[in-house]
Order: structure tokens, then sequence, then C-alpha cells
């Protein structure tokens, strides 16, 4: 009867604690994404990193991580997250028009193109900026293309 009991707490006790574990990686995007509203930039940095580790497939996170990275003009770790929204979700509108403009800043007309190509088919709440991407290419792109 004693083992019986104890087996019990010791179930519920775990799965209290799961529970919270799963409860608290809810709140890290939303505490980042709150922070990063107010330009808190490296406190929201911590909690989209935490959410990413409760949780290694939270697109949105990866996404605010490559914004942060935007803003403070870290191109390299901003390629990565968004590259890890697009492996994520492949048709991700704000990552592939924030990739598009990173890879047209670095002068990389070939992979501007091809991702230009992709943002006009799955553009859905950022088809808007076509128009912008479109003219920022042409800028940078040789006199013989």
């Amino acid at each position: 009867m004693k083992k019986k009991y104890f087996v019990q707490i010791i179930i519920t006790i775990g799965l209290l604690t799961v529970t919270s574990a799963f409860g608290a990686s809810n709140n890290f995007f939303a505490k980042g994404k709150n922070l990063f509203d107010k330009n808190e930039l490296e406190k929201s940095k911590i909690f989209f990193e935490r959410d990413i580790v409760f949780n290694p497939k939270s697109e949105k996170s990866y996404l605010y991580l490559a914004k942060i990275f935007n803003k403070k003009e870290e191109d390299e770790e901003q390629e990565k997250n968004l590259n890890n929204v697009l492996l994520l979700n492949p048709k991700n509108d704000e990552a592939i028009y924030m990739l598009t403009i990173l890879k047209i800043k670095q002068s990389n007309y070939e992979e501007a193109k091809e991702l230009i190509k992709k943002f006009t088919l799955v553009c859905n709440d950022f088809c808007s900026k076509q128009k912008e991407i479109n003219s920022k290419l042409k800028k940078i792109t040789p006199e013989n293309e």
C-alpha cells in the first residue's frame, strides 16, 4: 500500500513539473515579444532563446531573433535565424522578405533574384513590399543582366 501511494506521489510531482515547464515555455515568447516591442533587445533576445530551448520549432522566436540581429546589424546571425525560420516554414513571407533585403544589402543579386521569385509565389502579408525589393535589386544588378 505504501509503495502504491509513493508511486502516485512521484507521478503527480513529475506531471506538475512537466506541466509547469511547458507553461513557462509558452510565456517565454510572449515576454520576449513584449520586451522587443519596448525596444529592450538584449532582454527580449534571452526570452526568445529560452523559448527555442523548450520549443525548437518556434519559428516566431527565430524570426524575432533575426529582427534583433537586423537592428544590431549583425548580418551573419540574422541570416542564420532567417534560414532556421525557412527550414521550419518555407512559406514564411516575412522571413523571405527579410532574407531578400539582406542578400540585396550584401550585393548577392543571384540569391536575391531567387528569393524574389519564391516571395512572389508565397507572399501573403508582405505582398506590398514586392515593388520595394524589385527596385532595390535593380540598383545592384549589373548592367549586362
